[in-house]
């Protein structure tokens, strides 16, 4: 039989529609759907920065090198993307006509320089000279100068100038939208009070052009927004002389210079001042070049204004308390006593963040080690970490520097922390730290207690409202020893780690050690079904890329194994005719964003339930530091179980993943269920009966 992988990026690209589906879904209420285009827009972006420019660089590799890692040549899937891509940017234009047409219906309105009523014009412009004005550099451009550094993530207006009169063609300047320095968005005042008025800062800019460039007397203005997305790659060089965190800021500056994968554009800018950007660009018919709407950069979008007065919250998209911690016990004295299980954003995320206030002031706590990837902004994890530092306890990070797009807060994180004392990791070379683990280490009669938690997301709780993961907190013996084995790795690496991080008996941990287990757990499910007894296995996780998991996944189809398969967003498997039992794939596609990795093994009726922090992706098994926990707890395997059933049952939000990418959605005659509403109802039930 020959095998079949769909290629990751064409898979990624089929993930990126199933969110461009939620924003055209008239069913899903306004404020979402914009937010939605927003999220399409931004992960298009980073698409581009990190995938599209490794495939134009991987065409200088050897063609073994293309096959084993990118399935067809480079070139193939770059055409691919780009034809793709320009379908998705026309469903985009679309959607973001209709929904401006609702908008309209709820009275809310984005206006442009061309429709301003007089008080609106006088607003703009007081606007324009108090706030935005000291942030606007224009540039102007001529065929003899070069082209200035274009801001990689930045929003650029192109302006073609002329006079009425003037017989000769028009000159031209570029200037960057200031949008870190002044909010995307600026709230008009309207005669109307029940009319909302929004207006871009571009919009703002363009209004304001005949004063910016009063000096030169041009009478005719015409501004149009583009912007160049540029390869993301750090490159980190190998001078032994500096250490790892100088290496990272290097890297953050060359990143500067990275060479451009996508230029967008309005399709209305001036022809000509479009020829001059793609020719000083250097850009070429290769290059992805994509004419689109008048507006870009609509990440900004994820945080449209809260102006749609109508919408209210269903109960369903709450957070409560888990039952464990409703009755003023202590987080600490609950987990001592038995495991929770955290399903978030069902659950709030307190008792995470409680349990570290605590150990910050409990006499008894010596020590706390936990990993951190992605942060947020104002953390609280990281305020709780300093206060235990402050109050004598020995406090160890390990602050991952690599954390794509975060490597500038993480390096901001590390010099707040080391000077309160606080040991900070940077890992080890070569391998991202990804795990999410926490180990507390306290001394009481005589006797070392150690406790803390395991998750398949960050220790962040601002994403922990939106992104839905498990975290399991516990004071398994077993459990905390293996964290220990880890966090001596991380402190101190040697030639051996592997060694070491292979005695872990608790945790499945990576690399390589969690690969071998997962292919141990589909063997013996093969053997069963070879057997004629029941064999299943059910996997949750974001990326499935992995060819020799894959490769297994075929190998226990073929040999009958029922699969179930919840994939977010690459799935690059392809099910087989000739197979004896069908994969069942799907991807969950709504409001929060499944990001839990779980792992169910039937195991002979054992049913062997893992929370990982990894994918099934060749980078994570082989080349990080991740970290899968075992459920052992009766209950929890039943909840954890229950929640996968409900996500299989999913007749709403579901697609199926299929050969074609076709992203259709699942429907039958069965009850409906919606599984992210369906969870919280269930978790809600679980607690009101506590």
């Amino acid at each position: 039989m020959s095998l079949h992988f769909n290629p990751r990026d064409i898979t990624w690209l089929a993930f990126n529609e199933r969110v461009l589906q939620e924003a055209m879904d008239e069913n899903v209420p306004l404020h979402l759907r914009i937010r939605f285009l927003g999220i399409f827009s931004n992960n298009l972006d980073e698409f581009f920065r990190v995938r599209v420019a490794g495939l134009k660089r991987a065409m200088d590799f050897k063609e073994k090198v293309i096959a084993e890692s990118f399935y067809q040549p480079p070139s193939k899937i770059l055409q691919k993307i780009n034809d793709i891509v320009i379908k998705h940017q026309q469903n985009f234009d679309k959607t973001w006509k209709k929904i401006q047409v609702e908008m309209a219906d709820h009275k809310v309105f984005i206006k442009t320089a061309k429709n301003l009523t007089a008080k609106q014009k006088e607003f703009v412009r007081n606007y324009f000279d108090e706030v935005v004005e000291a942030n606007v550099i224009p540039i102007l451009l001529h065929e003899n100068t070069p082209m200035p550094y274009m801001r990689d993530k930045s929003l650029y207006l192109g302006v073609a100038m002329r006079k009425k009169d003037w017989q000769y063609s028009s000159n031209y300047a570029i200037i960057e939208i200031p949008s870190r320095f002044v909010g995307r968005f600026l709230l008009l005042p309207s005669e109307n009070p029940e009319e909302k008025d929004v207006m871009l800062l571009e919009d703002v800019i363009t209004f304001n052009l005949p004063h910016i460039f009063s000096y030169f007397g041009y009478d005719e203005f015409a501004a149009n927004a583009f912007k160049v997305t540029k390869d993301a790659e750090l490159d980190l060089d190998n001078d032994i002389r500096t250490n790892f965190a100088e290496k990272i800021e290097k890297g953050l500056k060359n990143r500067r210079k990275g060479k451009p994968t996508r230029f967008v554009f309005d399709k209305d800018m001036d022809k000509a001042l479009l020829e001059m950007l793609i020719r000083k660009l250097n850009l070429t018919k290769k290059d992805s070049i994509i004419p689109g709407g008048k507006i870009h950069n609509f990440k900004h979008f994820m945080d449209f204004p809260d102006v749609f007065e109508k919408y209210e919250r269903p109960v369903e998209r709450t957070s409560f308390m888990h039952p464990a911690f409703e009755h003023g016990e202590r987080v600490t004295d609950v987990i001592l006593k038995h495991d929770v299980l955290l399903t978030f954003p069902y659950h709030k995320y307190n008792p995470v963040i409680d349990l570290l206030r605590e150990a910050a002031m409990d006499p008894d706590v010596k020590s706390i080690q936990i990993t951190a990837y992605r942060l947020a902004s104002s953390s609280k994890i990281i305020n709780a970490l300093i206060n235990a530092a402050r109050n004598g306890k020995e406090v160890t990070v390990m602050l991952e520097l690599q954390a794509r797009f975060d490597e500038e807060s993480n390096l901001e994180w590390k010099e707040m922390l080391e000077p309160e004392g606080i040991t900070v990791l940077v890992g080890i070379p070569d391998k991202k730290v990804h795990a999410k683990l926490c180990v507390i280490k306290k001394r009481a009669h005589n006797k070392t207690i150690q406790y803390g938690f395991i998750s398949t997301g960050n220790f962040n709780e601002k994403t922990a409202r939106i992104y839905g993961d498990h975290l399991i907190m516990t004071s398994d013996r077993g459990v905390m020893a293996d964290i220990n084995k880890v966090f001596n790795v991380l402190k101190k690496p040697k030639e051996d780690y592997l060694t070491v991080l292979k005695t872990c008996k608790n945790l499945l941990v990576c690399p390589q050690f969690m690969r071998e287990k997962i292919i141990h757990h589909i063997d013996k499910e093969i053997e069963e079904a070879k057997a004629g007894r029941k064999a299943e296995m059910i996997i949750k996780a974001n990326s499935v890329s992995d060819r020799i998991l894959i490769t297994k996944l075929y190998d226990a189809a073929n040999a009958g194994v029922v699969i179930k398969m919840i994939v977010r967003g690459i799935y690059c498997a392809v099910n087989q005719k000739d197979f004896k039992e069908k994969i069942k794939a799907i991807s969950i596609v709504d409001e929060y964003l499944e990001h839990a990795r779980v792992m169910y093994f039937y195991n002979k009726g054992s049913e062997d339930l893992y929370i990982s922090s990894a994918d099934w992706m060749t980078r994570n098994l082989d080349y990080r530091i991740e970290a899968a926990a075992k459920i052992t707890d009766k209950n929890l395997k039943t909840e954890l179980k229950d929640i996968l059933d409900i996500q299989l049952r999913d007749n709403v939000k579901a697609r199926i993943l299929d050969k074609k990418l076709s992203n259709e959605y699942i429907r039958n005659n069965k009850d409906e269920c919606r599984s992210q509403v369906e969870t919280y109802k269930y978790l809600k039930a679980k607690a009101a009966k506590k």
